[in-house]
């Protein structure tokens, strides 16, 4: 493929528009207050802009459409449950923690159930995080290197260096105003593409909704409830209610930015305005998928080779990286490229820092209690130098081997990462939730997780025959947070109440306890 020296300008020229803001932002670093939360002084248009970005990444611009063009919207489902669940909690967990914590998400569970569920937690989410950090990197230079025909490697390291080294000298500001733009970015470049898209196919746009009507294209997975088929619409409603919990409740990139408002009412803005952009542009992208069928539908032109499988069949995630390839002219495959690394960007520059806040808040200062404000603010910079160095190489590694290297790895961390929102709903409910029974309910999930990754598919890490994980993997995480909840607190029953108050949602709303300012230096 050529090299294209306007859609290098445009890369380049919104690589080094994130470099200067980071390092403009740079000289305001001067503590972990504003490295972390950026002094709580956010105005609520850029929290939702920066939660919007934060939860779209370079995966949605891939699977998304592929998702679309192989089947139906069936994958929309679990984006819609964002509304339900902020609907129902927002309005409450947003102040609650914004009074309850100072950095870490994680401080609460500590003031319910002690140190040892903290950390527990915190490493969960670490493990969460960041094993999904050098795929989403690998996925972003992929998609890129197969647009351009620009070494994989080279992208891999350029765009890994440039995310690392904004959010190490900007902190918090700036990965929220570099999300500002990125966000800004995916909504101009999906919609240059829809029109372009729209422009191509024959008949128009009516032509081509009536085609993919016909063959049922925009249904959203069949009514029954079967935890087997991932295809239900139960089975996926159910997994984005509890994965948006988890979000919501128990997410250190989400909580954090309940923190850098001003207000209450602020950071409730801002957190509806980022869920109320997200559902549209997953849907923006399922449509341009199913468009794209139906262009290949009307206009009977062939796909290559190369995007067919070893059996033949088509990989449905290459399809619109080779229409963008071969339709979009000059200056908009770089602004679509942009935007695709801007998505990517976004994610790992949030986990990034909210890695260093968990790792400083919740472990360095345990270990270090006595530490000045000053080496907090050197750690956290630490911690992202070193996980922006070993994403960027797990990266390289997947490329290089294959992701097939690391996936034990992704088995693993997933089960140790499962569970948080039944951990949140335990904490955040009960009164007689205690800190015995909640190890109970976390030993119990980690057995089941365990047995349900390592046995479940067709090629099995551990093959049990009839005792296999029977179900679709997506009931994992939603069986795991039950499993939390109901056996934590049935488990608490049999022991006695944890000294003190609980601090629960109805100590809270009884005004038991308020910090007017959170400090973050509580719950050691």
């Amino acid at each position: 493929m050529k090299h294209h020296l306007l859609d290098a300008g445009v890369v380049l020229a919104y690589l080094l528009a994130m470099l200067t803001l980071g390092w403009r932002l740079s000289r305001r670093q001067t503590s972990t207050e504003v490295y972390f939360v950026a002094r709580r002084s956010i105005p609520p248009w850029a929290v939702g802009l920066s939660t919007f970005a934060t939860l779209i990444s370079s995966i949605t611009f891939i699977a998304y459409p592929g998702s679309g063009y192989a089947g139906n919207w069936s994958e929309l489902v679990p984006g819609m449950m964002v509304l339900i669940v902020l609907a129902l909690i927002g309005t409450v967990v947003i102040p609650f923690y914004r009074e309850a914590v100072g950095v870490s998400a994680y401080e609460y569970f500590g003031r319910r159930f002690g140190y040892g569920v903290r950390a527990y937690a915190g490493l969960a989410f670490i493990a969460g995080h960041f094993s999904k950090m050098g795929f989403v990197l690998y996925l972003m230079a992929l998609t890129a290197s197969s647009m351009t025909g620009w070494n994989l490697y080279v992208l891999l390291v350029g765009i890994g260096l440039v995310t690392l080294m904004y959010t190490w000298l900007g902190g918090l500001e700036a990965v929220i105003w570099t999300d500002v733009i990125q966000g800004l970015l995916m909504w101009i470049g999906a919609l240059v593409v829809l029109g372009l898209l729209l422009s191509m196919i024959p008949g128009g746009p009516e032509a081509a909704v009536a085609h993919a009507a016909q063959a049922d294209k925009f249904e959203l997975g069949h009514w029954r409830f079967d935890p087997a088929d991932a295809r239900s619409f139960w089975v996926m409603a159910l997994y984005g209610f509890f994965w948006y919990l988890q979000k919501y409740g128990a997410d250190q990139t989400i909580v954090q930015r309940y923190l850098v408002a001003r207000t209450h009412k602020e950071a409730f803005r801002g957190i509806a305005l980022g869920a109320a952009l997200c559902v549209p542009i997953w849907t923006l992208f399922m449509f341009l998928g199913t468009l794209l069928w139906s262009y290949y539908e009307l206009t009977g032109q062939a796909l290559p080779a190369s995007l067919h499988d070893a059996t033949g069949q088509i990989q449905a995630d290459k399809v619109f990286p080779y229409f963008l390839t071969t339709h979009l002219p000059d200056g908009l495959a770089g602004l679509f490229i942009a935007a695709l690394l801007g998505a990517g960007m976004s994610t790992l520059s949030s986990d990034l820092n909210c890695l260093a806040a968990v790792g400083v808040e919740d472990y360095y200062r345990r270990l270090r209690p006595d530490a000045s404000d000053s080496a907090r603010l050197q750690m956290g910079r630490l911690i992202v130098l070193a996980a922006g160095v070993l994403a960027t190489s797990i990266a390289a590694l997947i490329a290089w081997r294959g992701d097939r290297v690391l996936a034990f790895y992704y088995a693993v961390t997933s089960i140790v990462s499962g569970g948080l929102a039944g951990l949140f709903l335990l904490a955040f409910l009960s009164r007689r939730a205690n800190r015995r029974g909640v190890w109970i309910g976390l030993g119990t999930n980690l057995l089941f997780t365990a047995w349900a990754v390592l046995t479940r598919g067709s090629d099995p890490w551990i093959d049990l025959g009839t005792y296999n994980y029977p179900w679709s993997g997506v009931m994992i995480g939603i069986l795991g947070h039950f499993i939390v909840w109901i056996v934590g607190y049935l488990a608490s029953l049999c022991f006695p109440a944890d000294p003190g108050p609980a601090w629960t949602v109805w100590t809270w709303r009884a005004g038991q306890y308020c910090a007017k300012e959170p400090t973050g230096r509580k719950g050691y």
